[in-house]
């Protein structure tokens, strides 16, 4: 079939010419890249990239299809995707639908057949800018002017997060978690399941009265877009829960939770998105993670948390903990879905800790 032909902009003037593959619309956002291996359905489906554009590194998309299983939320919510190479016929027993398919179904363009290299490089150096994808024909001044007319989106999280409240039950089940969704993943509720866990989902903004009125074992709170600024609801959720019951933080989760005892967030410019080795420091074991963070921390001198996990080369803080308080968390996802599992094992921190709580319960 004949495609027809896009262009990507960047905000400083660059032009990178493609075809379309899904949704034949402009979009202007902010643009990110991922370097995971696999993963391209996760990715569309995780509402941690709500409102951005993504540059897959991996030269190939599509290859085995979309399926019903491996969806991370029940609709897409980022803005675009760029890729080397789609693919528009997958092989795959699993499959239910092309990635074509799914990028036109919730409306995401994606422009192939770029330089995806060069791309990632002007990110880098550019941090995190904005970029537009129009069609070809488009003068680039008309390209720049709408990137600078368009606004700049906020409260992502009110945007991902679920309207209501919501449940997953397990056979046998011995705990009872509830999730605050800031843009969870369906995968760590799975990965809960598994462990015995029911499982609550609330609302960001649920307060904390309403949470401790489920007689919850253990709280979680997520992953997400947005930076801490952007949640104070959930900010004030956490100093209202601290120390009463065990608490897992991930990905913006962890944020809020580091930020709530007093840590500095720095902003990371372009951003560690995809798989990265990190530095287990009780162990000095090295693994590959899956993070999407923007903010790191340098220093959780004077806060009462300690360090757990580094990320290599760099060093920024990837994980802590507070075991009086009987809070930990990751910037990192426990269960990486469906990337490397180096560090699934850290679900059973969280298992432990509700352990311990029931145990102080009946003595």
């Amino acid at each position: 079939m004949i495609r027809p032909k896009k262009k990507l902009v960047l905000e400083n003037g660059s032009e990178f010419y493609g075809t379309l593959f899904g949704a034949d619309c402009d979009r202007v956002s902010e643009i990110v890249f991922n370097t995971s291996v696999v993963g391209y359905q996760e990715i569309i489906s995780d509402p941690s990239y709500a409102g951005q554009i993504v540059v897959l590194t991996y030269p190939l998309a599509g290859n085995y299809g979309i399926t019903d299983e491996d969806y991370e939320s029940k609709q897409s919510y980022l803005d675009g995707i760029i890729v080397r190479e789609c693919c528009d016929t997958p092989s795959n027993f699993r499959l239910t639908k092309t990635l074509e398919e799914e990028l036109e179904e919730h409306g995401i363009p994606c422009v192939s057949g770029v330089d995806t290299r060069e791309i990632t490089k002007q990110i880098r150096q550019l941090g995190r800018p904005k970029a537009a994808i129009v069609d070809e024909d488009m003068p680039v001044e008309e390209a720049l002017k709408l990137i600078r007319e368009t606004p700049e989106g906020s409260r992502a999280v009110k945007q991902v997060s679920c309207r209501k409240r919501w449940l997953t039950r397990t056979p046998n089940h011995r705990f009872h978690v509830v999730a605050v969704d800031c843009g969870i993943k369906h995968s760590i509720l799975r990965l809960l399941g598994a462990k015995g866990c029911n499982v609550t989902i609330v609302p960001f903004d649920t307060p904390a009265k309403d949470i401790l009125a489920y007689n919850p074992d253990g709280i979680l709170l997520s992953n997400g877009p947005d930076n801490v600024p952007e949640v104070p609801e959930v900010n004030a959720l956490f100093k209202e829960l601290k120390g009463r019951l065990p608490v897992c933080g991930i990905g913006l989760g962890a944020e809020i939770i580091a930020c709530s005892y007093g840590a500095r967030p720095e902003w990371m410019g372009c951003g560690i998105h995809g798989d990265h080795p990190v530095r287990e420091l009780e162990s000095g074991r090295i693994g590959i993670a899956v993070l999407n963070q923007s903010y790191f921390f340098r220093s959780l001198e004077g806060t009462g948390l300690k360090p757990t996990h580094i990320t290599v080369p760099e060093g920024y803080i990837a994980g802590f903990e507070n075991k009086e308080d009987r809070v930990f968390g990751v910037q990192f996802q426990l269960e990486a879905a469906p990337g490397p599992r180096d560090f699934i094992h850290l679900i059973d921190k969280f298992i432990s800790m509700m352990e311990e709580q029931k145990d102080a319960k009946k003595d």
